[in-house]
C-alpha cells in the first residue's frame, strides 16, 4: 500500500449547464463535484489528463486540492464516461476522515491464469466477480486484491472466501462463499453439423426424375394426338 497519496489539483467551477460542460469537454477539461457530508458539496473543474493520471494510479484514495483551498483527502465516487468515444465527461468524489472507515470497491484481479492445469487441458477460465466492496479506514483500503487460480481444474470454482482480507479490512458480504470469482468450465465442443447436403441431394435428383416422366407422357400424348389429327 503506497505512503504517499496522488494529488489532483483542480479550479472552481462558477459556470453550470450542458452548455457549459460541453465548452469544458472541448478543452479538455472534466466538470466534477466533491460531496462532504453535511456540507454544501463543492463544483470544480480539472484537466481530464490529470485527473486519468490520478485514477490510473489504481489508489482509492487521493487528495483534492481545489484551487483556493487545502487539499483534502477524497475517494471516488462515481466517473461517467461517453457511451461511445472514451472520454471522461464528469467525476464525483466524496471527502472522508482519515479515521473514520468508509466503503470503498476494490478491483479483484487473477493470477496464475496461465498455469491453471484445466485451462492448459483446454478449459475456459471465467472471471466472474471483478471488484467487491470493502470497509476500511481511508488509509488502508487496499488498491487491489488477488485470486489466486494456478491451482484450478476442470469444474473447480474460486470463491471470495479464497481471498485473506488484508489486516483492517473487511469484506462487504452475508456470505463469502456465495460469491464466485472465477470458475473454469470443461472444453466448448462445436456439435458437429448434419449431414444435410447429402439429402438435399437425394431429394434433387428425385426431383429431377419427375419432370422426365412428365415430359414422356406429354409426348406420348402428342403422338396421340398427331395420329388423330391424321386421321
Amino acid at each position: 500500500m503506497a505512503r504517499s497519496r496522488e494529488k489532483l489539483k483542480a479550479a472552481q467551477r462558477t459556470e453550470f449547464g450542458s452548455r457549459s460542460a460541453r465548452r469544458l469537454r472541448g478543452e479538455k477539461l472534466v466538470p466534477g463535484i466533491v460531496y462532504a457530508g453535511g456540507e454544501d458539496a463543492r463544483h470544480f473543474q480539472a484537466v481530464e489528463r490529470d485527473v486519468r493520471t490520478v485514477l490510473g494510479a489504481g489508489q482509492a484514495l487521493f487528495d483534492l486540492e481545489v484551487e483556493g483551498s487545502k487539499a483534502v483527502p477524497v475517494v471516488l465516487k462515481e466517473s461517467q464516461y461517453h457511451p461511445v468515444k472514451d472520454v471522461l465527461q464528469h467525476i464525483d468524489l466524496q471527502e472522508v476522515k482519515l479515521d473514520e472507515a468508509i466503503q470503498a470497491d476494490v478491483a479483484i484481479e487473477l493470477e496464475g491464469t496461465e498455469s491453471a492445469p484445466g485451462a492448459k487441458e483446454g478449459g475456459v477460465l471465467e472471471h466472474v466477480t471483478r471488484e467487491i466492496t470493502v470497509e476500511a479506514l481511508p488509509t488502508e483500503i487496499p488498491e487491489r486484491l488477488v485470486a489466486d487460480v494456478s491451482e484450478m481444474q476442470i469444474n473447480d470454482t474460486v470463491t471470495l472466501s479464497a481471498i485473506a482480507a488484508p489486516e483492517g479490512v473487511t469484506f462487504v458480504a452475508e456470505d463469502l462463499d456465495e460469491i464466485t470469482i472465477a470458475t473454469l468450465s470443461p472444453p466448448r465442443v462445436e456439435e458437429e453439423p448434419e449431414p444435410e447436403v447429402e439429402e438435399e441431394a437425394e431429394l434433387v435428383g428425385e426431383e429431377g426424375e419427375a419432370p422426365a416422366a412428365e415430359e414422356g407422357g406429354e409426348e406420348a400424348e402428342g403422338g396421340d394426338s398427331g395420329d388423330s389429327g391424321g386421321e
